[in-house]
């Protein structure tokens, strides 16, 4: 009967000390990229299999890492979970992802309840306060995507540099009378762009941002928000993201208004449905899965992520959804 390889031989086999092999095997940063490999394929060829609960005793530490989205049908967030299943396999962990529907309550709910489970987080979009988010970052490692809260670590899209590509766009095809519809109210991604609408808004000439209001991501919100715009006589529309253009410009159908030829229509996020839309979605291209691992990351090291929030690079994605604006 063949011997169960235990962490003493896979050590052995790669010439490190039985502390250095377990702290490769669990991931940890500290241990060269070099050295966590020569681990990794001792333990293969040893057919060693880890005691993850004996390691969570000896770590204080749970192998998972929970994602805590406020929706998971929405394809942004979809994006950032794959980010985060993707580097959280490279490192042999787990990933815990959990979806709080877009109500705060449930948020504070479904936290609680990952974290006997997991003492590393992502928290994406979250509606909690400040105050909540400082709470759960004393206890546990904290990383936010796509919010910003003093003291935490957090990564998000370049918001402002975004809406100021998709206004820079839009006011080079001609168009001076643009509305904004603008997400959920506690949204901070939502106030982010809406400060860089008000300074890309300054840099252009004679061009002028209506605000629309907040709307509700998805068909619904969208139904109001064409309205609105139609009501409002612009000739483009900036949404908040792509999930509201998609019902903005279902709505204009039903109404048998033409895009771009009567209203150009702008998303943000560049979800992959925008590629398949007739026409086509103008999108501020934000890589929702480059969000997810680089959160992973920040969470990845041995001590807690440095506070302060990295902000990844933005492009806009021309399509066929906008145009000059009509004459006449």
């Amino acid at each position: 009967m063949t011997r169960e390889a235990k962490l003493a031989d896979v050590a052995r086999a790669a010439q490190v000390s039985v502390a250095t092999a377990s702290r490769a095997l669990a991931g940890a940063t500290v241990v060269a990229a070099a050295t966590r490999e020569r681990v990794r394929r001792a333990a293969v060829e040893l057919g060693y299999e880890p005691n993850l609960a004996a390691r969570q005793l000896v770590t204080g530490m749970g192998q998972s890492i929970a994602l805590v989205i406020p929706d998971l049908a929405n394809p942004f967030y979809a994006g950032v979970a794959k980010g985060v299943q993707r580097r959280v396999r490279a490192e042999g962990l787990t990933a815990v992802v959990a979806d709080t529907d877009e109500d705060a309550a449930t948020e504070a709910a479904v936290v609680a309840q990952v974290g006997p489970v997991a003492s590393r987080l992502v928290l994406a979009s979250p509606r909690m306060p400040d105050e909540a988010v400082h709470e759960i970052a004393h206890r546990a490692r904290v990383v936010l995507v796509n919010r910003a809260v003093d003291g935490v670590a957090a990564v998000t899209g370049d918001n402002a540099d975004g809406v100021r590509q998709a206004l820079v766009h839009l006011h080079a095809l001609g168009h001076r009378r643009i509305g904004y519809a603008g997400g959920p109210a506690t949204s901070w991604s939502d106030a982010a762009r809406r400060r860089g609408l008000s300074a890309a808004q300054d840099q252009l000439p004679g061009l002028a941002v209506v605000d629309l209001g907040s709307f509700r991501p998805g068909s619904s919100g969208g139904v109001s928000a064409a309205d609105l715009a139609l009501a409002a006589d612009v000739t483009a529309v900036l949404a908040f993201n792509d999930q509201l253009a998609l019902g903005i410009l279902g709505r204009l159908a039903d109404r048998g208004v033409p895009v771009p030829g009567r209203l150009s229509v702008v998303g943000f996020d560049d979800i992959p449905v925008a590629r398949l839309l007739a026409p086509s979605l103008t999108s501020v291209a934000v890589s929702a899965e480059a969000l997810g691992r680089t959160a992973v990351e920040l969470l990845l090291g041995p001590d807690r992520p440095d506070p302060g929030l990295r902000t990844l690079p933005v492009e806009l994605a021309v399509r066929r959804s906008t145009a000059e604006p009509a004459v006449g």
